[in-house]
């Protein structure tokens, strides 16, 4: 394969801007992934970075190895090999989907890593920037107005199981709401129940009030709350 200019002028310049590129996509990843580990999502610091990386390696080698229309079909194909690894991290069970937001950012971290291999660097940096504004701001104006749904998790005690399951039933009822992942626990002196309920804080507040003023209920233990994506 012959580039132009030679190996020699090849040797001079393609090295210093790839590894600029290189450095520059894993530090955007990194950011990125670091705020995603401070939550403790499945794609944290590590996985982010690599993928930033990734794209940008593929990019670059895309333009030197490809040229011409076969560049832009090589890099077109990180696109489905992110799709690919996005749904791994999508959760489904009982109607209940997570880790939509973990498979949006890594899509976006994808297209970061192609902008900086493509040597669009204010745009792989402005890119950086909406993200982090979305990930901190928009979460916490849906905690501020209660727009947030979680899964809330409780662990109650009472005479029988059966008794608990139904004045948990009761107040659920409400407001057209079940409990899952349901766990029972059976002593000599009372039944143990743990499970979860899907909902606001506000929500969660007057449910864990019904809970805590009921006459079935024993002892009432608030385990908080675990986002959903």
């Amino acid at each position: 394969m012959q580039f132009p200019g030679g190996w020699r002028e090849l040797s001079s310049t393609l090295p210093m801007a790839a590894l600029v590129r290189l450095v520059l996509a894993a530090i955007l990843g990194g950011i990125i992934g670091l705020e995603r580990e401070l939550k403790h999502r499945p794609a944290g610091l590590r996985t982010n970075m690599f993928i930033c990386f990734g794209a940008a390696m593929f990019t670059l080698l895309s333009a030197q190895l490809g040229g011409g229309n076969e560049a832009t079909r090589i890099a077109s194909q990180i696109i489905p090999g992110i799709g690919f690894i996005g749904a791994g991290s999508i959760l489904h069970a009982r109607g209940s989907v997570s880790g939509l937001t973990t498979a949006a950012t890594l899509f976006v971290v994808a297209s970061v890593g192609m902008a900086v291999g493509g040597g669009l660097y204010a745009t792989a940096i402005f890119a950086t920037l909406v993200v982090l504004l979305v990930l901190f701001t928009l979460g916490r104006i849906e905690d501020a107005f209660g727009l947030k749904f979680l899964s809330f998790a409780y662990e109650v005690t009472g005479k029988t199981s059966d008794d608990v399951l139904a004045e948990v039933s009761r107040l659920l009822e409400v407001e057209h709401r079940m409990a899952d992942n349901v766990r029972i626990a059976q002593t000599p002196e009372h039944s143990r129940v743990q499970f979860t309920v899907d909902g606001t804080f506000r929500q969660s507040a007057r449910f864990l009030a019904g809970l805590r003023g009921s006459k079935v209920i024993e002892s009432v233990h608030y385990g908080g709350p675990t986002e959903h994506e």
